[in-house]
């Protein structure tokens, strides 16, 4: 047996709220040990893991020495991510996880609604605990203001979820009134909350600035790409160049304005954009079929559905949940960007025509078909736990973004609109290469970046404020997209170069994969002997 194992059966334990999500019901009622000393003993454990992974002889065999360099390079994040304390920074880790393991309880239903309750009940009753331990654990040397109030905005939307959307999806009556009874007891806290963080952040003198050296540590190490944030944004500008000029092109001038002018044309409602996207969603799903460029998961299904009202504020285009990885499902949910209960109609306004039709075809793509939705649900199949498991956005992030070039390139997209929205998409992930490396290496302001991204790119001032909040937030997540793209075509090309196989077989095999760290996903696909490639 190799190390694999046992570290998989440690990490899904002390982290069962994300081995729920997977879908381990054994967890459903339990959240994670918020508190100091529960953070620094996965700390201590991930050290512990990391000595033990490093002093190992690597297997023989090569899935089982994949599986190893795979955890290697989680536990090297975790290392340098134990200087860059999150849960001291920022409140999000104790306002978002929880949540979401809560509504995704219902809205997968992998038990009896009985159990699911009495499970909802258990997490209910152990929020305020967890709300107390942001309380007790944010430094205010360390977090920053902006970070904090960032997190206050997804704070303000609880109450509506807990005493509102969460009981709305228990049928029985009786039940129901106990999640509501529960649910206002950790409103109550989560208001307590607030209340604290909005003097707090007035306290807070904390910096968001990574800096470059983490930063290109999490590049090398964890991401395994062989460069640093330097060679990074330098790749991002070139990108972002190159896109530029094709893009002037296509509009025969001024692509922003182009962009903003395909925004007239726009869904009237939200119940009109749910269909539309609904639609759209099918034809990335025939046209796939019809052009054999992937294989299919057996009972794999893409359901439409309006986003939950806790997650409105975040997100302002459709997302995609998955399905559960350790489970039999293939069922997965593209959500569509409802606004807020109280969105004011020019906000409701605003919404339609961020989503207008030009860009539909491109979203189906990305979070549906062959993105996210085709990805992870094929990838369900793969029989090695740990690549359901340990997971980084670059593949995941850039699969999806591949996968919109890759459709223009076989004829997808119908029009110059939706062309030139696809180049829109992808420009905005270039920017984001030169706006995430600039500010976390400390060459770039907020001010600075919100300018960049409503001058270069094409986001309203407000939209500009809520991407770079998140950059702040999240540092080297935003340039995920783009690069992981970039390196995963340049692994296909690499594939058919040397014959390796068709387009199908190199879709099945990269993403049915994992979600590995590129230089992973490099090995798999050109250096895995045949006989060992496939798992079906």
């Amino acid at each position: 047996m190799t190390l694999v194992t046992p570290f998989l059966d440690w990490y899904l334990s002390a982290h069962p709220m994300l081995a729920t999500l997977l879908g381990q019901t054994e967890h459903e009622g339990t959240l994670d040990d918020f508190s100091e000393a529960g953070f620094l003993a996965k700390e201590r454990t991930h050290a512990e893991w990391l000595a033990k992974f490093t002093e190992a002889t690597p297997p023989t065999g090569f899935s089982d020495r994949i599986d190893h360099e795979l955890v290697l390079s989680h536990l090297r994040r975790e290392r340098a991510m134990a200087d860059w304390p999150v849960w001291r920074r920022d409140p999000a880790p104790y306002v978002g996880f929880p949540l979401q393991g809560l509504f995704q309880t219902f809205l997968l239903r992998l038990r009896p609604e009985p159990e699911l309750v009495g499970s909802a009940l258990s997490r209910l009753a152990d929020l305020p605990g967890v709300y107390a331990a942001c309380r007790a654990n944010l430094d205010p040397e360390l977090a920053s203001p902006l970070l904090v109030r960032r997190g206050l905005n997804q704070l303000r939307t609880t109450r509506g979820f807990l005493t509102q959307v969460l009981p709305a999806a228990v049928e029985n009556e009786a039940d129901r009134a106990r999640v509501v009874e529960a649910g206002e007891r950790a409103a109550d806290a989560a208001d307590e909350l607030a209340a604290y963080l909005e003097d707090f952040a007035n306290r807070a003198t904390g910096d968001w600035r990574m800096g470059e050296k983490l930063y290109s540590t999490l590049l090398t190490e964890a991401e395994m790409l062989g460069y640093g944030a330097s060679e990074l944004h330098t790749r991002g500008q070139a990108a972002y160049a190159e896109l530029d000029a094709e893009a002037t092109a296509l509009a025969g001038g001024d692509w922003r304005a182009a962009v903003r002018a395909l925004q007239d044309d726009h869904a009237e409602s939200m119940e009109e954009l749910l269909a539309t996207v609904a639609d759209e969603t099918e034809r990335a799903r025939q046209f796939l079929k019809d052009h054999d460029l992937v294989t299919f998961a057996e009972g794999e299904e893409c359901r439409v559905v309006p986003s939950p009202s806790f997650l409105r504020p975040l997100y302002v285009v459709p997302f995609y949940m998955g399905p559960p990885a350790m489970t039999a499902s293939r069922v997965g949910h593209h959500f569509v960007p409802y606004t807020p209960d109280d969105a004011t109609p020019e906000q409701v306004e605003q919404r339609l025509r961020t989503n207008g039709r030009s860009v539909l075809p491109s979203i189906a793509v990305h979070e549906a078909y062959p993105g996210h939705h085709w990805h992870l649900s094929w990838l369900a199949g793969n029989p090695r736990p740990v690549r359901k498991v340990v997971r980084t956005s670059y593949f995941i992030e850039g699969w999806a973004l591949y996968t919109e070039r890759m459709m223009r390139q076989q004829g997808y997209f119908t029009t110059v609109g939706q062309e030139l929205a696809h180049l829109d998409f992808r420009l905005f992930r270039a920017a984001r290469i030169i706006v995430d490396t600039e500010l976390h290496c400390g060459d770039m302001t907020v001010e600075q970046a919100e300018e960049f991204m409503t001058t270069k790119y094409t986001l309203t001032a407000g939209t500009a404020k809520g991407e770079v909040d998140r950059y702040c937030a999240w540092p080297t997540q935003a340039p995920s997209y783009l690069t992981g793209a970039m390196e995963i075509e340049a692994i296909r090309d690499e594939f058919v170069a040397r014959g390796l196989g068709s387009l199908k077989s190199f879709h099945d095999r990269i993403a049915g994969s994992g979600m590995l760290p590129l230089g992973l996903a490099r090995r798999v696909v050109l250096e895995q002997p045949g006989e060992q490639a496939g798992w079906r």
